[in-house]
């Protein structure tokens, strides 16, 4: 390993390491104290145990429990680093006004558990169920005998474990009762690795998305991270999802769908070299999995690009973070002739939670018209 790498390494694992025994020393103060809790080690090894469980699954290949019990530790590791915080202060405050320190911690601790709980029903209730959000939008430009198209769109599935078999079918039942011309999925389809989407027969569920003008969809940065693309593209290619890898189909001689590589891969085509040789004539309709390159979508005569990998952030206040990171991280914006949507996903990464974001499938309703500008 090289020496920047391993250093980064180290001080990643200190301080979290440092967070974690924080969070722990916080929950040992509230059970000691409450229920006169006098078994420290065993607390200890448990938070060990869950803190670095995904990682542990990640590497003894324990999946199943390991890396849901790790999932659910990432959404407790970021709300206890805010609310713990604010409940030190308030037991700090209280003792300073002579409150006794018993009874603050007591009910301070309660009402932190409490939060947890409103938070972890609130979230997962949002993560669970999906709402339908409708854009309609105007591209100037004729497509053959087209004058209006309809696409379903749901990026970030995540499909394996936590984001499994029921929440499959809240996709199919969803998106076919949109009766869509085209069903386009802009990646992140599966979690990572795609053994448990396969050993849990999921395609043979969700070959049951159907759309005139077919079912196409798109690599996204899990999909990298898994590992394992082409026993992916196989199982696509078996259910009739066609995965676009920099590819073009030209659809109903109408249209034009690009589908990019994502942004992990370092030999993908830029949107230039995709596009140059297009009749710009035609719609442009283009997934990329990351809307980070929505200028340059602009510059080439995109005329929707559709996107998801943000989340909304997920979990807020993350959405700060994302709305700073990109030009567009949710909903519909136009810029220029490029109208591009951004979805917080269907899915979700780590904990079944969604805090401040929903889980979505997108409808829009495009509308083909001769530019004004032409005689």
């Amino acid at each position: 390993m090289k020496p920047h790498i391993l250093f980064r390494f180290s001080l990643f694992f200190i301080i979290y390491t440092a967070l974690t025994f924080y969070i722990g020393w916080n929950l040992w103060a509230w059970l000691h104290t409450s229920f006169g809790f006098q078994h420290i080690w065993l607390l200890g090894v448990l938070v060990v145990l869950v803190s670095y469980s995904y990682i542990i699954g990640r590497f003894l290949h324990l999946f199943s429990v390991f890396k849901i019990m790790g999932a659910y530790w990432f959404g407790i590791f970021q709300y206890s680093l805010l609310l713990l915080p604010l409940a030190n202060l308030v037991v700090l405050i209280f003792t300073i006004f002579n409150y006794p320190q018993e009874s603050v911690i007591i009910w301070t601790g309660s009402i932190v558990l409490l939060a947890f709980i409103v938070l972890l029903l609130y979230g997962t209730f949002n993560a669970y169920s999906p709402v339908v959000r409708t854009y309609s939008l105007e591209i100037p430009k004729l497509a053959g005998n087209r004058t209006h198209l309809r696409i379903a769109m749901a990026s970030d599935m995540h499909f394996g474990n936590l984001s499994g078999l029921s929440h499959l079918h809240r996709l199919i039942k969803n998106v076919n009762q949109l009766k869509p011309d085209l069903i386009l999925l802009p990646g992140d389809i599966i979690d990572d690795d795609p053994k448990p989407f396969i050993q849990k027969k999921m395609g043979d569920v969700m070959k049951d998305l159907s759309a005139p003008l077919g079912v196409y969809g798109v690599l996204g940065n899990h999909e990298y991270y898994g590992g394992a693309i082409p026993e992916f593209v196989k199982e696509m290619n078996r259910i009739g999802i066609k995965i676009l890898q920099d590819e073009i189909v030209k659809i109903d001689e109408a249209f034009y769908l690009v589908g990019r590589k994502d942004k992990t891969d370092s030999k993908r085509k830029s949107m230039q070299e995709l596009v140059e040789n297009l009749e710009h004539s035609y719609p442009i309709i283009m997934m990329d999995h990351q809307p980070a390159e929505i200028k340059q979508a602009v510059e080439t005569d995109i005329d929707l690009l559709l996107s998801g990998h943000t989340h909304r952030g997920q979990m807020a206040p993350n959405h700060l973070i994302t709305r700073r990171i990109f030009d567009l991280d949710w909903g519909h914006q136009q810029f220029n002739q490029l109208h591009a949507i951004v979805s917080s996903g269907f899915g979700f990464w780590g904990p079944p939670l969604r805090i401040g974001s929903r889980s979505e499938i997108i409808q829009i309703e495009v509308t083909f018209i001769k530019n004004k500008e032409e005689k």
